[in-house]
């Protein structure tokens, strides 16, 4: 007797879709069985599915109930309603005939299949590497975005693009080493400072090369000295810190790719994008990420707009501060979203805070069980990203506390030792009268 067994290969899938396996088999021996395998752990194990006993004209599956979803459509046809991941990977047929001349040895032949499963990715977002960072005034500095891509399988083509057009960029196969191996190119230094008393750039150090910057020359209309404003409680100052330098040429792209395994079979993909910032040009720039994919009919995509801090909400609670209170001063957020992630900083203008540290990070400043001392003390916000420096002013009004009496509460806001300096003097008037 003879026996071939062939199987048409299958065309990659997508997670959801239902397929068919579909055995082929030619003989002219008896039938005896018709098993399919699900083999995994690289070929190493054969688990069997569907058994098809042509005796008895039965056929059983393999599978706990719980398990169970594979369907034997026809002797030597199994169907999966709904492939998932884990489906992936190679599947065999074996078909097994009576031999004529015993009739009781069977004839063994098989056909294997590879079922290519395919997930679309499922999230994807774009986020700046190393933030909160703070802005430089002085010198270039260069940034990262990165793309995130994660559920999909097989790995999927990531490219960015600005303002709607794809950006070509180098490919870079290892990370750079460290800021210091990125030198700034085609600087051109110059003031462009419109906000403030400009102040002396070579005060403030050397820029790369080992030149030193350029004294900055006034701006025109600018007085030195600003004249006394109309205060109102809580004042409010806001200004704005632009970089000092400009390029004088396009930015250089720079582009990697990675991806790792996850456990569940699909990937995470990462790219990145590094380029030396210019905040003059790359001030609410839009940049996407888009991804191509083989299990997607349109690209996917996630933008973000590289955005300099601007226009700040700052609250202060209790908005009537008492002696003794304690005093929250929180940015609430700006007028719009701002990217990358700032980072705050609060001082207080000519002095310590309250705790006595020079500085606290973060985007609320707790000032305990405030005295009267600081009544009218001001503190400042700086508010920055790689792309601008945002500094807010706020003054704190307190007002006496009913339930403290004026001139008892120490530079803590706690009651002085006056109470108790009191009695002791009492005590002792009592004890001098009884000894007279």
């Amino acid at each position: 007797a003879y026996l071939t067994v062939s199987i048409e290969p299958l065309p990659p899938v997508v997670v959801g879709d239902a397929v068919t396996l579909k055995c082929n088999f030619k003989t002219d021996g008896k039938m005896r069985e018709i098993v399919w395998y699900r083999v995994t752990d690289g070929g190493t194990i054969k688990q069997k599915i569907f058994t098809f006993d042509a005796m008895f004209s039965t056929n059983f599956s393999h599978m706990e109930n719980y398990r169970k979803r594979e369907d034997l459509v026809y002797q030597s046809t199994v169907r999966l309603p709904e492939v998932r991941i884990s489906d992936n990977g190679p599947y065999e047929c074996h078909v097994g005939i009576y031999d004529r001349a015993t009739r009781e040895k069977v004839v063994l032949a098989s056909g294997n299949v590879f079922l290519n499963v395919m997930a679309p990715p499922t999230s994807i977002s774009v986020l700046a590497a190393d933030t909160p960072a703070p802005f430089s005034r002085y010198q270039a500095q260069n940034f990262t975005l990165v793309c995130v891509v994660s559920g999909g399988k097989p790995a999927p083509l990531v490219y960015f693009k600005r303002d709607g057009e794809p950006i070509e960029a180098t490919p870079l196969p290892e990370p750079p080493a460290g800021a210091g191996s990125w030198a700034p190119r085609n600087l051109l230094h110059r003031d462009l400072d419109d906000t403030k008393v400009p102040k002396s750039l070579a005060a403030e150090g050397e820029v790369g090369g080992g030149q030193p910057l350029a004294t900055a020359d006034s701006p025109q209309g600018l007085a030195a000295e600003r004249g006394p404003v109309t205060e109102t409680i809580p004042e409010t100052v806001v200004s704005r810190e632009f970089p000092r330098w400009v390029h004088v040429a396009e930015p250089i792209y720079y582009f990697r790719h990675t991806h790792a395994p996850v456990s569940d079979g699909t990937v995470e993909a990462r790219a990145t994008l590094t380029w030396t910032l210019n905040p003059q040009i790359d001030n609410e720039a839009l940049f996407s990420c888009e991804v191509k994919h083989p299990a997607l009919s349109m690209p996917m995509q996630s933008e973000v707009t590289l955005v300099a801090p601007k226009g700040p909400k700052i609250t202060m609670t209790p908005t009537r501060a008492r002696v003794g209170d304690t005093v929250r001063i929180l940015v609430q957020g700006f007028q719009n979203e701002v990217f990358p992630e700032p980072l705050f900083t609060w001082t207080r203008v000519g002095s310590r805070l309250l705790d006595g540290s020079a500085e606290h990070d973060g985007k609320e400043l707790v000032l305990e069980r405030v005295p009267a001392e600081l009544n009218g003390s001001m503190y400042r916000c700086t508010a920055q990203n790689p792309l601008g420096s945002t500094d807010t002013h706020t003054r704190l009004i307190v007002f006496e506390n009913p339930n403290i009496p004026r001139g008892t509460e120490d530079s803590n806001g706690s009651l002085t030792s006056h109470c108790g300096f009191r009695l002791v003097l009492a005590l002792t008037i009592t004890v001098i009268l009884e000894l007279t």
